[in-house]
């Protein structure tokens, strides 16, 4: 069987990344599977070794992005530990489960659909728009009673406030979720559903091409060892979640404002620079963070400094925003501005010598102007360490 793949022979889907599952397998257990012919044979040990293959690499590519992830939770191993049975107990002792047969979905009903009663959760009681089954006809739990047990195990270990990041086309099973939350909660817990749209791949402008149905496909993986793990976390959150992103090879790695990541690290590494024909040019300066903040900052006088002041001033609210609305996006978008006032501030100076951060005749304003750089260079490796990103010294 898997054999037919490696030989490119009577391949049924033929994603590339398979190969090397089928290689290790192959590596692993020869021709053991070639001529099993029952599927109840072969079909649960060759799925079990491809999702343990794929776990790996899934917890190869976390690890090249910089991502810890403490706790992975398989549904399967919910179901065998009794956790699904456990949450469905609890559900029904707390009078949160009925059985019953629901109305047929509105408009034509499906083939398939069969009145039957089922053991059916009271959504409606906690704002969904109908009651939820828990049970298959074939006496299996549906997939919603796993998610609720997946849930609940993590309320039992003591997380009220639950983030989950899910497709855009999972939009419309919020609520149900929300409802089971709620009601095993007692209105306690709190969900919040991150609705993330699918990151298109383009070089140069042009559309990297992909497709599910041939398993086509970008990985993280890739970009990654394109571009570097910075340049993907970074481009990463300059969206909020529910936006779509355009990842361009070419232009995350070009030198100008259209690169976010590049400018705000320009910004940072300008800063760095400022100091190091600083201590040449006042050489008994305390240019240390202790001997800045006495500056006189009074001696900013500039309405452009003013207003990077400002912006400076507005980082703390700025950080305890962005985590109470989950967005860090907005981080992205101020480091971006906090930069580009910063790069207007050296432009400024480029073209009126009496506004540039070091004057030799002035040491009282230098000082003042470099506490003002520091303070930048600050606040943007601040911003850079929340997305687990590395400011950089100087620009190569």
């Amino acid at each position: 069987m898997y054999k037919r793949q490696l030989e490119r022979k009577e391949i049924q889907y033929g994603g590339d990344y398979l190969i090397p599952c089928a290689e290790a397998l192959a590596a692993r257990d020869g021709d053991k599977w070639v001529d099993v012919a029952s599927d109840a044979d072969w079909i649960p040990p060759l799925r079990d070794f491809t999702v343990e293959f794929m776990m790996k690499i899934v917890k190869e590519d976390l690890a090249a992005m910089g991502i810890t992830h403490d706790v992975f939770t398989s549904e399967k191993k919910l179901t065998q530990a009794g956790k699904v049975d456990d949450a469905l107990k609890f559900m029904e002792e707390k009078g949160l489960t009925y059985t019953g047969i629901l109305d047929p979905p509105k408009g034509k009903a499906p083939d398939d659909y069969e009145p039957r009663p089922q053991l059916l959760f009271k959504a409606t009681q906690f704002g969904d728009e109908i009651d939820r089954p828990l049970k298959k006809s074939t006496g299996a739990w549906t997939y919603f009673a796993a998610d609720i047990a997946y849930h609940k195990d993590k309320i039992d270990r003591g997380f009220f406030d639950l983030i989950n990041v899910w497709g855009a086309d999972h939009g419309g099973y919020v609520k149900r979720v929300d409802a089971a939350i709620k009601a095993i909660t007692g209105g306690k817990g709190k969900l919040d559903v991150l609705l993330a749209q699918m990151v298109r791949v383009f070089n140069n402008g042009e559309p990297v091409k992909m497709s599910k149905r041939a398993g086509t496909f970008v990985t993280m993986r890739d970009l990654i060892d394109e571009v570097g793990k910075d340049v993907v976390r970074f481009i990463m959150l300059t969206r909020k979640n529910d936006a779509p992103l355009d990842f361009d090879y070419a232009k995350v790695t070009e030198k100008s404002r259209e690169n976010p990541v590049f400018y705000v690290q320009y910004a940072h590494a300008r800063g760095r620079s400022v100091f190091r024909h600083a201590k040449d040019m006042f050489p008994s300066a305390d240019l240390t963070d202790a001997g800045l903040a006495q500056a006189d900052l009074s001696r900013l006088t500039d309405v452009d400094e003013i207003g990077v002041l400002r912006a400076i001033a507005s980082w703390p609210r700025t950080v305890e925003g962005a985590a109470l609305a989950h967005e860090p996006h907005r981080l992205a978008f101020y480091m971006y501005d906090l930069a580009s006032a910063f790069h207007a501030l050296w432009n400024k100076g480029n073209d009126a010598t009496e506004l540039r951060f070091l004057q030799a005749n002035d040491q009282a304003v230098s000082i003042a102007r470099l506490a003002l750089v520091r303070a930048v260079g600050l606040v943007i490796a601040s911003g850079l360490a929340v997305f687990g990103v590395e400011p950089v010294e100087e620009m190569r």
